[in-house]
């Protein structure tokens, strides 16, 4: 027998990878709730692609020379076949792979979305987490500017759905790549007359990915920034047709936005509407949603040309502004917590919970003996409407005491007796 000399070391959660325990949980769980009622008023159905993807896939689809790809993935080498790999920093990229490999287009049009844990290895800090999680919509197949205001007034209508009033809309185009191509080499120029004044990321990106370098936080490049020239300016006929049809149909919807020529988001296989919604209620964190349109990443990722659109939400950070902005309960554990007294009474009260369940309430019986004043204590701690209460007398007699826990079930009465028989329907019937 092996003697343990040493005591085990404690062991604690990666940094920036947070456990969502009962409560907070159930909040989420509510919460998602909400968020797949309105997708489904829109029609868009759940895929689910893996956690883990070829590294490939994001070099190529995201673009090397991007914050993800050179600083954030968590890539490493298949022990078993020397493949690397990588777990997702964003979802867009899976769900074209997926929709190219299952031929998903083949048809018609697709209007999917999925939820799901992202990773990136950033430093951790309020709404920005190394393990954290998206809503990923994408419209698929879809050409025109009038699925780029849907997606944008979905989202309004989830703002008014969760009682937020303070986030705002901003709005541009990055239009088509021969537009963005001239404006490159127009940026890249006004860059070189600055070039003392860039910081070290500036100076990287000056020549591999010089929009980027408009996104920057620095202070000291801010003036050059504004004076920089606009991809705005660039835009052709087409592009601006596009942007516009958008526009009116903000205008229509009664949505406000503001022209934000510096938003060129994160990711290379933006074009045309791109936009954001923000809050300043988050610190640095302010983006709740971005997204836009991408009619290119199909094909870069080997799948016949198709037109596409979509946005993704940081759950982590939508779920902080709904619980600042509105009173915000965790669901109760259940509807109805069963109390008993005696072994009989034990045994009744199992079977009644699988009663009241097949009638669609949600049941916690007492495990083990316990008082009736530690049992009630625990009832009323999960949260349920109301207590079953079973004893020798309701045993003898196959009835059982009701005892409504909270005011807006009780009705004529806080507690009442009912056949066992007649139980579900009571319970069903509470008000409220």
């Amino acid at each position: 027998m092996i003697k343990m000399t040493q005591a085990f070391q404690k062991v604690a959660a990666i940094r920036g990878m947070n456990d969502l325990l009962p409560g907070p949980s159930a909040r989420w769980e509510q919460f998602e709730e909400i968020v797949r009622g309105w997708l489904r008023g829109y029609g868009y159905r759940n895929v689910r692609t893996p956690v883990l993807e070829h590294t490939r896939l994001f070099t190529r689809g995201i673009g090397e020379v991007t914050d993800i790809v050179e600083k954030e993935m968590y890539t490493f080498t298949d022990a078993l076949n020397g493949e690397s790999l990588t777990m997702r920093p964003e979802m867009t990229a899976g769900i074209v792979r997926a929709s190219i490999e299952h031929n998903l287009l083949y048809d018609r049009p697709q209007r999917v979305y999925s939820i799901g844990p992202v990773f990136r290895h950033e430093r951790p800090q309020r709404g920005r987490y190394r393990q954290f999680h998206q809503i990923d919509v994408e419209a698929l197949g879809f050409a025109g500017p009038d699925v780029d205001a849907e997606l944008i007034v979905m989202l309004a209508r989830l703002w008014k759905l969760l009682g937020l009033t303070d986030v705002r809309l901003e709005l541009n185009s990055l239009g088509q790549p021969a537009e963005r191509a001239a404006h490159r080499a127009a940026l890249i120029a006004h860059l070189e007359k600055h070039v003392d004044i860039l910081d070290e990321d500036g100076k990287r990106r000056l020549y591999t990915n010089p929009l980027r370098v408009l996104d920057t936080k620095n202070p000291a490049m801010q003036e050059m920034a504004d004076s920089a020239p606009r991809l705005f300016d660039f835009l052709g006929e087409e592009s601006r047709a596009h942007f516009d049809g958008v526009c009116q149909r903000l205008t229509d919807a009664g949505i406000e936005y503001r022209l934000n020529p510096r938003l060129v988001r994160g990711l290379d296989y933006y074009n045309l509407t791109v936009f954001e919604w923000v809050t300043d209620r988050l610190g640095s964190q302010g983006t709740v949603c971005g997204g836009g349109r991408y009619d290119g990443l199909i094909e870069l990722l080997g799948g016949k040309a198709a037109p596409a659109v979509g946005f993704a939400i940081g759950m982590e950070r939508l779920l902080d502004l709904w619980e600042q902005s509105v009173q915000v309960d965790a669901p109760a554990e259940c509807d109805v917590y069963v109390v008993h007294q005696g072994e009989d009474a034990q045994r009744l009260a199992a079977r009644v919970g699988e009663d009241l369940r097949d009638a669609g309430l949600s049941v916690v019986v007492h495990a083990g003996a316990a008082s009736f004043k530690s049992q009630f204590k625990r009832a009323d701690a999960s949260g349920a409407r109301v207590a079953v209460i079973l004893g020798a007398d309701e045993v003898a007699s196959q009835t059982a005491s009701i005892k409504f826990l909270r005011a807006d079930a009780q009705g004529d009465a806080a507690q009442q007796q009912v056949p066992l028989a007649g139980l579900a329907d009571v319970l069903k019937n509470l008000k409220g």
